[in-house]
């Protein structure tokens, strides 16, 4: 069989290398199924839990393998990294684990428990006013300054690589099962998430739909992927899904995610829980008769205290 993601800016060779790196130290979670869910869409429905991964989400997998990928004459400088939490804390838990010095630039108005979280992997967090400054520009600023290396949230070959990881997990268990994933759902910000999952998966189920998650809204890829080429959302509020906020697809993962995705779906906050994949199969919005549905549950996409307040 021809594997059709050899020619893309990350292969499933690329995901198989990144896989043995994580493996020592990632959570790989499992595919976990229910009845009554089942019972609920009429089909075989196959959720992959991120949210037990290590730091809470998906995004340890690929800040630990691009850390990794970092040469030992370059790590003294340390990392510097932009996010409002996950990938903050997927790259503060793996420079701790590499002995090896790690600057986050967030949002003033990140949640928390996330800010507090990153600190306690040793991270300094350096705050930024989300509205009127460009944190790129800042976490740029602080790595030439102090050598570092920038680790981007989504637009780099190594964290994508690493996030693919998750779709590996998805190929070998569904196989394992004798299963076919006929429809693959996983939801997206930057779409390094997405990227990933697709390429491994599809490097092994060709005729697999994968298909983009996002808060109503929040539709840049959806977007981007009727036009055929990247387009911003237009979104004049936020969303409780904090972590799903990016304004426009990477280039990078665009560049993926335009040759492998099937098209997208949205989900509104009311119906979402954080959970947009599943939201959207529950409001009926992916044609599943008869087909095995997995849907990543990326995990961090709710601040936990608003979550909190809103279940009381």
């Amino acid at each position: 069989m021809t594997d059709i993601t050899q020619d893309l800016p990350v292969n499933s060779a690329d995901i198989d290398v990144a896989a043995a790196v994580v493996a020592p130290f990632a959570v790989r979670t499992p595919l976990l199924s229910f009845p009554v869910l089942d019972a609920r869409v009429g089909t075989r429905v196959f959720l992959k839990p991120e949210m037990l991964q290590r730091t809470g989400s998906f995004k340890f997998r690929g800040a630990f393998n691009k850390l990794s990928s970092i040469p030992q004459a370059r790590r003294g400088g340390g990392v510097v990294a932009f996010s409002s939490g996950n990938h903050a804390q997927g790259v503060a838990a793996a420079a701790q684990i590499l002995h090896m010095q790690a600057t986050i630039v967030m949002p003033s108005d990140a949640p928390l428990s996330k800010r507090e979280r990153t600190k306690s992997y040793g991270a300094e967090v350096v705050l930024y006013d989300r509205d009127r400054e460009d944190r790129e520009a800042i976490a740029r600023s602080i790595a030439e300054k102090r050598d570092a290396t920038l680790v981007r949230p989504y637009d780099d070959p190594f964290v994508i690589a690493g996030q693919g990881t998750a779709g590996r997990e998805i190929a070998e268990d569904m196989a394992a099962l004798g299963l076919v994933p006929d429809i693959v759902v996983a939801p997206a910000s930057g779409g390094g998430l997405i990227a990933g999952v697709a390429t491994a998966v599809k490097a092994r189920y060709p005729q697999a739909e994968l298909i983009v998650a996002e808060p109503e809204s929040f539709d840049d890829h959806t977007r981007s992927l009727l036009a055929g080429k990247r387009e911003a959302h237009a979104a004049q509020s936020r969303t409780i899904c904090d972590a799903l906020m990016a304004a426009i697809p990477g280039e990078l993962t665009f560049a993926i995610n335009s040759k492998l995705l099937s098209g997208g779906v949205i989900a509104s906050d009311a119906e979402v829980g954080a959970a947009v994949g599943l939201a959207a199969l529950l409001a009926g919005r992916i044609d599943v008769h008869g087909k095995n549905v997995v849907i990543v549950l990326s995990g961090g996409n709710v601040d936990a205290d608003l979550y909190a307040k809103l279940i009381a």
